[in-house]
């Protein structure tokens, strides 16, 4: 069954009434992780068809008695409160992860997904030593907008779309031309996840154009977020949200190596035309902006890190190569050794789900 994960610090907002009703009838089970600071209760049941079933809230004490060994690790009032929601839709069987943010509310033509898709289109490679980076932003609009996490000096560069798809790709694709894409990400309409910097310059209201889906290949980066992307079991050890590092990083660092190791199953991630709209949380832009500073800073040599790195293929080494990641960021300096006990924990957590 798919499960559904969101931690907040409030009660239920119309953005999430919205994903109940999407999801009534028992069609998912709704995980919800909260922190310190709240929220006191999360009650769904005025939503027709709902049953309170479907609803799991875990406040910090809840989160503690699950045992996962991770739990206790972890930092309070941070997002990476969600892992406890991850690794408990996994000890529930879910058959797909779908992971939200509360101010994410379903368009019209919302739908679950599935790990296979059609009718995609690719990203075309540049001819670099460099990292090769795509801004799928601009696959979807002609405006100028970027994703939270894309380098700077990226940000004006042309769409580089193909029809045909990358030798990367090949393992991926089935018999009946279907593409293997166990993480996916949709866009958001309204208020879409971009850095401090385009907010504070460009802001306005946002909606992307409707398109065919985007797959990147091995050697192809783009940053994708928490707030509405899918994942399947094969890669379930990749939703790990670090806890050290810059929180507006937290999300993207964890996108960049998920990327990484995607490229070892000869698949990588797609993003399709948006299937939400952002009714954006209130925020502070100049703070955003100072930590996004890491990001702007680092995220260009990061990829460059990950991508020399010596991995090993096949879904029986998803963990191994997500531990030798963060082991590799820690010794270069992205993550100070106080991350690496958590991520084991977090790989030690994992496997007892018996994941497959």
């Amino acid at each position: 069954m798919l499960h559904v994960v969101i931690t907040t610090i409030q009660r239920p907002t119309a953005s999430v009434f919205r994903l109940a009703e999407c999801l009534n009838e028992g069609k998912a089970r709704f995980i919800i992780a909260g922190d310190t600071k709240g929220p006191d209760e999360f009650d769904l049941s005025s939503v027709d068809g709902f049953d309170a079933d479907q609803l799991q809230f875990l406040d910090i004490n809840s989160q503690l008695e699950t045992g996962f060994e991770l739990g206790p690790l972890l930092p309070t009032k941070h997002y990476c409160r969600k892992n406890v929601g991850y690794l408990l839709a996994m000890r529930q069987g879910a058959s797909c992860i779908y992971e939200t943010d509360d101010d994410n509310a379903p368009l019209e033509d919302w739908t679950i997904r599935q790990p296979w898709v059609t009718d995609v289109r690719f990203a075309g490679r540049s001819e670099s030593d460099q990292p090769n980076w795509y801004n799928v932003y601009k696959y979807f609009s002609d405006k100028l907008i970027w994703p939270r996490g894309l380098p700077l000096t990226e940000i004006r560069e042309p769409s580089k779309i193909v029809a045909e798809r990358p030798e990367a790709l090949a393992p991926a694709v089935n018999d009946a031309g279907r593409y293997w894409a166990p993480i996916q990400q949709g866009l958001a309409d309204g208020a879409p996840d971009v850095d401090a910097i385009w907010r504070l310059a460009l802001d306005e209201e946002f909606t992307f154009n409707r398109d065919r889906s985007v797959m990147l290949a091995g050697g192809q980066w783009c940053p994708f977020n928490t707030q509405t992307t899918w994942w399947w079991p094969a890669v379930y050890s990749l939703m790990y949200v670090p806890s050290y590092c810059s929180f507006r990083m937290c999300d993207i660092w964890k996108s960049f190596v998920a990327q990484r190791c995607l490229w070892e199953l000869g698949t990588g991630i797609v993003f399709h035309a948006p299937e939400v709209v952002q009714e954006r949380n209130p925020h502070n832009l100049m703070r955003d902006f100072d930590d996004e500073i890491p990001g702007y800073q680092q995220n260009n040599h990061l990829a460059e890190v990950l991508e020399s790195l010596q991995l090993q293929s096949g879904v029986d080494h998803v963990a191994d190569n997500l531990l030798t990641c963060y082991q590799t960021l820690v010794e270069k300096g992205f993550f100070p050794e106080k991350e690496l006990p958590l991520v084991k924990a977090w790989i030690r957590d994992v496997g007892s789900q018996h994941v497959d």
